[in-house]
């Protein structure tokens, strides 16, 4: 059997005993981009989700130990460092990278962490500046690091370019300050002396995610192990660390943790919840639920945990359609599939993120008369009242009429109905947790409704 060569890269950093930073998150980046990771560690820190409550740093001789056996064998792509601890730390690592000739170096300037404990000296910055950035393809501080590596105080996008210009005399090949810690969108700047470029995003949370900073690191230098360039692997990296930060979890019980491999588990789940949807839809058919189906023909949507857009709401395009008591589709299941069912999901979403599953279903005042026999949660909006803004602006209603009902009602219901209006069908929208529970609930209002008939 042969086995293949891969890209690799390396990082030199701090270990994180609670896993959600440092060498622990760098190498869970690596994989997630599909390089293979190396490591070199400088300290040994005492954390968990609370913070840092304490750290060892591993004498020079061991990190350079370390560092020369990773440089006599293949050599990385791409090598990253975080924290690093002390003065001599980073001399020993200086001095290696500079006589192996290791190139594509990213350098995430570790000097406090999020919990406010030092994790790099003062003369360890001064190191840093004078003899590991110049050996640097990119540095990537936040705006309390680039104002220590820069001595200028940040408070603007004027300043964020100040600082930058400031640091790349260090002899840095390019700057990117991460924005992160400003008021506003989150932008970052990047610099290398000719070009300044904004890398915008939109706020995805007002928390303090722990280990941002490592992993953003870490996928820039994933993307330069892969032979992509500093501008494109920036750009891929601002995609990443989103639906990193978009998939947070909390570790334990204190702050929130980002979760590298969020891309792989959003995949992994994204076939589960299409074998769920695929098979509610065989269960309906065997059941022959088409008497539940509207005039204006149904549809069902599933969200992914955390979705945010339609396109993470699965549902059927073209709708399931009824002939009789017999139901069929005419497509399968597709992750942004209607936007009427998502807006509904969505909106759901937004007051209890674990109620992810909707089916709209014919309104009778037989079936309501079932729902309230089921002690379903009832809730109900009047289109009548619904503004002429959200009336002209297309597929908004639905959003606008789920908001309406769940804040009147107080809390998310099984259940939100309406009576119709102009050229609109009076419909019962069924809510679930998720599909097994919305299978059981519309089976429930289809056993009763048979037994009345």
């Amino acid at each position: 059997m042969s086995y293949k060569t891969t890209n690799t890269a390396l990082t030199i950093a701090g270990s994180d005993s609670g896993g959600g930073a440092g060498i622990q998150a760098d190498l869970k980046t690596f994989s997630a981009f599909g390089v293979f990771g190396k490591t070199i560690i400088t300290s040994v820190t005492s954390q968990n989700s609370f913070g840092v409550q304490s750290s060892y740093n591993l004498p020079a001789t061991v990190i350079g130990q370390q560092l020369q056996a990773i440089s006599e064998d293949r050599k990385c792509q791409a090598v990253k460092t975080g924290m690093l601890g002390n003065e001599e730390a980073v001399l020993m690592i200086s001095r290696i990278i500079k006589k192996n000739r290791l190139k594509k170096i990213v350098i995430d300037p570790v000097v406090i962490s999020s919990s406010g404990k030092r994790l790099l000296t003062k003369n360890g910055i001064d190191a840093l500046k004078q003899y590991l950035l110049p050996l640097a393809s990119l540095v990537t501080p936040n705006i309390k690091e680039a104002e220590l590596l820069s001595g200028i105080k940040i408070k603007n996008l004027s300043d964020t370019k100040r600082a930058a210009r400031a640091i790349l005399k260090t002899g840095v090949r390019a700057v990117l300050i991460t924005g992160g810690h400003l008021r506003g969108a989150p932008d970052d700047l990047f610099f290398d002396g000719k070009d300044v470029h904004i890398y915008s995003s939109k706020r995805l949370t007002n928390l303090d995610i722990h280990g941002t900073g490592c992993v953003f690191s870490a996928a820039i230098t994933a993307g330069l192990a892969q032979g992509v360039t500093v501008r494109e692997s920036i750009r891929n990296a601002k995609k990443y660390i989103g639906e990193a930060i978009l998939g947070a979890i909390y570790p334990g019980n204190g702050a929130p943790c980002v979760e590298p491999n969020a891309l792989i588990y959003k995949e992994n789940e994204k076939f589960q919840i299409l074998c769920e949807l695929n098979n509610a839809i065989e269960i309906f058919k065997k059941e022959r639920i088409g008497n539940l189906i509207p005039e204006v023909q149904t549809n069902i949507g599933l969200g992914l945990s955390n979705a945010t857009k339609h396109e993470d709401v699965l549902a059927i395009p073209g709708r399931v359609i009824k002939n009789g008591e017999d139901i069929f589709t005419g497509a399968q299941p597709q992750f942004g599939g209607s936007r009427h069912v998502a807006n509904i999901v969505l909106t759901v979403m937004q007051h209890e993120p674990d109620q992810r599953a909707v089916m709209n279903i014919k309104y009778t005042d037989t079936l309501l008369r079932i729902c309230k026999k089921l002690k379903f949660k009832i809730a109900s909006f009047d289109r009548a009242k619904e503004p002429r803004s959200v009336r002209v602006r297309e597929g908004s209603s639905l959003e606008w009429g789920t908001e309406k009902a769940i804040t009147n009602y107080g809390s998310v219901p099984d259940i939100i109905y309406d009576l119709g209006g102009i050229r609109k069908e009076e419909m019962i929208r069924v809510i679930a947790k998720d599909m097994g529970s919305l299978i059981d609930k519309i089976l429930s209002i289809h056993n009763l409704h048979k037994k009345e008939r």
